[in-house]
Parts: structure tokens; C-alpha cells; sequence
């Protein structure tokens, strides 16, 4: 018994000490880092919670003819970026510059008038388009060569623009190999 009446004067010192302790050490479970290091998974981009969609082109907004734009992503919570105290920061992403040219407006020129070289003359091909209307679309061959040839995507505006498809629309991406590309082997080769 004589033990427990002692403590009470202990109590006092050993509770101060561990308040003190408390208030020292920083609670946060935020890091503050570089943003542009994040791997992928630590962040989103674009951020979804913004508008960054351009209805004009169905591209980022901000597309410049080098096919990028900087757009605003999120890190994950518990990231606050150096470069903005906060978590949200810009990085450079992947887009298509697009100039005015429709997918579905080519297509149907091509299907429908393009034995006069419609097609053409809307892609910005003028010499082909008057060839393809002095021969009737080179007897109707050239006209389904063309309907092939705007379907795969592999004719596009001369200016070297993208066609404006839908975001999420029917995009086709050409990957190409030469010489220095690396096939990675599989198992089941």
C-alpha cells in the first residue's frame, strides 16, 4: 500500500513529459515532395474534377501543334507538391492537334461524294481531289481506295493535323517498329 501513495507525485512530471513529446513531434501524414518525380498510380491526370476537355476538338484544352498540353492532375492524399503547397500541380500530357477536321465529316464525303474528289479537296489535297473529279474517282476504284484509306485513318488532313473524334471515339493508333525496336520475348513463343 505504502507503493501506491508514492506514485501520485510521479504521475505529474511523467504526464507533462509526454504532452510536451506530443506537441514536438509533427502529427501530419503529408509529405511534401516534388510532384513532377510521382510515379503512376501516385497521382491522376487529367484531374477529373476539372473540365479540361475541349468540346471544340475533343482534345486537352491547350493542345499546341507539338502534341502536348499541360494540364492540372491530383496526387494522392497524404502528397502535398513542393511546387504548389497543395495537391494538385501541371505536367505535360500526350494529346492530338487537331485544326477543324472531322473524322465523320471526311468519311461521308468519301462515301458519298467521292468519285469528285469531295474528300480531298475538304482534307486539303486539292491536285488529288481535281484528278479524282476529271476521272470520276479513277472509275469509282480510286473513290473505295479512299473510302478504305480515310477509314483506317491513314489519310489525314495535309496540314498534319489529327481528325477531331470524339474523346473516347474510334481512334486508331499506328505502332510502328524499325530496326532499333525491342520485342520483348513471352513465354509461349
Amino acid at each position: 500500500m505504502q507503493s501506491l501513495t508514492r506514485t501520485p507525485h510521479l504521475i505529474a512530471p511523467t504526464m507533462t513529459v509526454l504532452i510536451l513529446l506530443l506537441l514536438l513531434i509533427p502529427i501530419s501524414s503529408e509529405v511534401e515532395i516534388d510532384c513532377n518525380s510521382l510515379r503512376m498510380g501516385q497521382f491522376i491526370c487529367p484531374d477529373p474534377a476539372l473540365r479540361q476537355i475541349d468540346p471544340k476538338t475533343q482534345q486537352l484544352r491547350g493542345c499546341t501543334p507539338d502534341n502536348k498540353a499541360r494540364v492540372w492532375c491530383v496526387a494522392v492524399e497524404g502528397i502535398v507538391c513542393s511546387e504548389t503547397k497543395n495537391t494538385s500541380f501541371t505536367r505535360e500530357m500526350p494529346c492530338k492537334w487537331t485544326n477543324g477536321y472531322h473524322f465523320d465529316t471526311a468519311l461521308l464525303l468519301s462515301v458519298f461524294l467521292g468519285m469528285f474528289g469531295a474528300d480531298r479537296f475538304y482534307l486539303g489535297y486539292p491536285a488529288i481531289g481535281l484528278l479524282k473529279f476529271c476521272t470520276l474517282g479513277f472509275m469509282f476504284l480510286g473513290q473505295l481506295v479512299d473510302v478504305i484509306l480515310i477509314a483506317t485513318q491513314v489519310v489525314g488532313p495535309a496540314d498534319g493535323s489529327a481528325y477531331i473524334i470524339p474523346y473516347y471515339g474510334p481512334v486508331i493508333t499506328v505502332v510502328r517498329s524499325d530496326n532499333w525496336t525491342y520485342r520483348l520475348p513471352q513465354d509461349n513463343w
